[in-house]
């Protein structure tokens, strides 16, 4: 069985509202996730895509980036409350480097065995907690923004870096990904992947999605992406 439970927690005096999600009767310390949601925010999809993980063996929490008050309930509320964060990284990586020290804080977690995973705009905030030079094992981004103000700030990650694409996602264009590998052949120290998946498009991870040529769900897309996330929590934490 899965618990589910809200964590209130302050940031720059506005009140943040995160989900933990975990195994009941944890009786050892677990591997920990912290997983950042698309541009909505916390809502049953995420706390679905969280639930998939904890059944795992994993304790995720899932950050809320916009404070406790801010639950966009469509596209026009999402992007206004996303694009603050867009255009101010630094408080981007500030607000995911908070919500990792409420994960920390947890007792059943170890430590040493902590990544950060997440979808569309929480794929590109994921990125960036690896940007900032978070003590992360890996950073995950289902079809995210890859684009940062600072490609030099790739010199701070830490951790393995797994970009999962849709090939045909029209939300990231080819520079933006020629960018990206620039930016991790720059720093050469970094593990990293890219995988382009063949007639994927935006959000293939997200049940909700239906807009054939823009943002589709795909179920053989998505199962492989977690497979592949998967794959590599497998080699760094067992």
């Amino acid at each position: 069985m899965i618990s589910q439970t809200n964590i209130s927690y302050q940031y720059n005096n506005q009140t943040f509202e995160g989900v933990l999600v975990s195994p009941n009767n944890v009786t050892n310390k677990l591997p920990a996730l912290l997983m950042t949601p698309n541009w909505l925010g916390i809502t049953k999809e995420a706390i679905d895509l969280a639930t998939q993980q904890a059944e795992k063996g994993y304790i995720v929490f899932i950050v809320d980036l916009y404070g406790k008050t801010v639950r966009p309930e469509n596209s026009q509320q999402a992007s206004e409350a996303m694009t603050p964060l867009k255009e101010n990284r630094q408080d981007l990586r500030q607000r995911m480097n908070k919500a990792l020290d409420i994960l920390l804080k947890e007792i059943n977690i170890d430590k040493q065995k902590i990544a950060a995973f997440g979808f569309c705009f929480g794929g590109c905030c994921a990125l960036e907690l690896a940007r900032s030079g978070a003590n992360i094992k890996a950073a995950i981004s289902f079809h995210g923004n890859l684009d940062t103000p600072n490609t030099r700030d790739a010199q701070n990650i830490k951790s393995s870096i797994l970009v999962l694409n849709g090939a045909n996602d029209p939300m990231i264009p080819d520079d933006q990904i020629t960018d990206f590998f620039n930016e991790m052949k720059s720093a050469p120290a970094v593990d990293w992947q890219f995988i382009n998946y063949g007639g994927a498009v935006h959000g293939f991870t997200d049940v909700t999605a239906n807009d054939p040529e823009v943002k589709q769900y795909n179920a053989k897309v998505s199962k492989r992406a977690f497979n592949a996330m998967n794959t590599l929590l497998d080699e760094l934490f067992k």
